[in-house]
């Protein structure tokens, strides 16, 4: 049996959760497999909003298992808080929810070590969301990690204070201003441990494989996107973890031959949060108006999202890098109401005209190259059926799915789970 894969092809934020949840029911697992508590899925339905941030997409059904992969990092006193979350939805955590031993745990001194860290770096700033997540990552690489299959140790609590000892130091070596008490958030961090604990460990990696000579269905989820994959994407403005479809393999354990289908979410315009290149970034009012209509705000941090117009050479580098064998685009709906929509087709890079994504997009290097596209004025949270959609917006999706040769097969038209329309 093999396992299909789902992530985004732009800066994160392109709505996989609300894919994840959509799809689910033909799963029998859902696995998450890298990132940490700074990537927010979002799934609407019922007329209610829910955010996850590690725990995966598929949890809202009752048949599906999900997996907390090796390739995560996990914070548990943000953990603790989203499963308090969920509570009142009656949903069977214990029986759904299980994590890999090899994930590793975001501790209370890796947050302040990223706090530490980006302070020190001035109008440098990268843009991290300070969760303590790069810290984990580069424990984890420095072999110095701690990890959830540690906690079933004797010797945990040694374990964690050598290491938080050692995050001090470096915090001092910073020679920053930090408020913090310690103390008060170790306390929070163990009562989380202990809550952590009431749930299933278990060797990913084995159960997978387990799963798949069973005959079950998994759906690996990703957090974050393909340009902020730590090799492929605009480094060093990037997320610590690879976000490709390579990431899928080493966060959870199954081999390349057995992932067949790829999923790709992609929006119908681009946002980035943070600093970094951004080469359709909108100054105007049409990138207000996207952010506004669109609610371009991050679903944890809160930040407003940056704008700007779709970009298929990025697209396609994604579409490329990842494997990608259908499309799922987001958001068309907030692109009713404009009168002319451009597409990013080329970059004019250091005076020559290129179709492929090059090491340094900077805006000193690069500026696009736009076809124009006739606008649509209809609503479309409405409409259910592909037909339905306006002759303007099937150009649209018939120009992208032409230029990176892979078919859109699904099309959002809202943030609701039944705004779906199956193309």
């Amino acid at each position: 049996m093999t396992a299909d894969l789902l992530l985004g092809l732009q800066w994160g934020d392109e709505g996989k959760g609300k894919i994840v949840d959509v799809l689910t029911s033909n799963y029998d697992i859902i696995a998450r497999f890298q990132g940490g508590p700074n990537a927010g899925h979002t799934l609407e339905f019922d007329g209610i909003k829910h955010v996850l941030r590690t725990i995966p997409s598929g949890i809202f059904h009752k048949t599906a298992i999900n997996i907390i992969g090796n390739g995560v990092v996990i914070d548990p006193v943000v953990f603790q808080k989203e499963i308090e979350g969920l509570e009142k939805f009656n949903l069977d955590i214990k029986s759904k929810l299980i994590i890999s031993r090899k994930a590793h745990l975001i501790l209370p001194t890796h947050r302040l070590l990223d706090a530490a860290s980006e302070a020190s770096k001035g109008k440098a700033k990268i843009g991290s969301t300070l969760k303590g997540i790069g810290p984990t990552y580069m424990d984890k690489t420095g072999r110095n990690g701690l990890r959830v299959g540690d906690i079933e140790l004797e010797d945990f609590a040694d374990r964690y204070r050598a290491l938080a000892d050692k995050h001090e130091a470096m915090i001092e070596f910073y020679d920053v201003d930090i408020q913090y008490n310690l103390e008060e958030l170790e306390k929070e961090f163990f009562e989380a441990i202990e809550e952590i604990k009431k749930l299933d460990f278990i060797d990913s990696e084995e159960y997978l494989h387990q799963a798949q000579k069973a005959g079950k269905s998994i759906l690996c989820e990703g957090a974050q996107g393909s340009l902020l994959d730590v090799d492929f994407g605009t480094y060093p403005f990037v997320t610590s973890s690879n976000t490709t479809a390579a990431g899928a393999c080493t966060g959870l354990g199954i081999a390349p031959n057995k992932i067949k289908e790829v999923y790709g979410i992609f929006k119908a315009y681009v946002t980035r949060v943070g600093s970094g290149p951004f080469p359709t970034e909108l100054f105007d009012e049409d990138g207000a108006t996207m952010a506004r209509v669109g609610n371009e705000f991050g679903s944890v941090t809160g930040r407003q999202r940056r704008c700007g117009w779709l970009d298929l050479v990025a697209l396609k580098y994604a579409v490329q890098i990842n494997g990608v064998t259908q499309l799922m685009m987001m958001k068309g709906d907030v692109l009713s109401g404009f009168e002319t929509l451009k597409v990013c087709t080329e970059y004019n890079y250091k005076g020559e005209k290129i179709s492929h994504f090059p090491y340094n997009i900077e805006p000193e290097n690069v500026t696009p190259v736009y076809q124009d596209f006739k606008g649509w004025q209809a609503d479309l949270t409405g409409m259910t059926t592909y037909d339905e959609l306006p002759i303007e917006l099937k150009e649209y999706i018939e120009f992208i799915e032409k230029e990176v040769e892979v078919p859109i097969k699904i099309v959002s038209v809202g943030p609701d789970r039944k705004q779906t329309i199956l193309k």
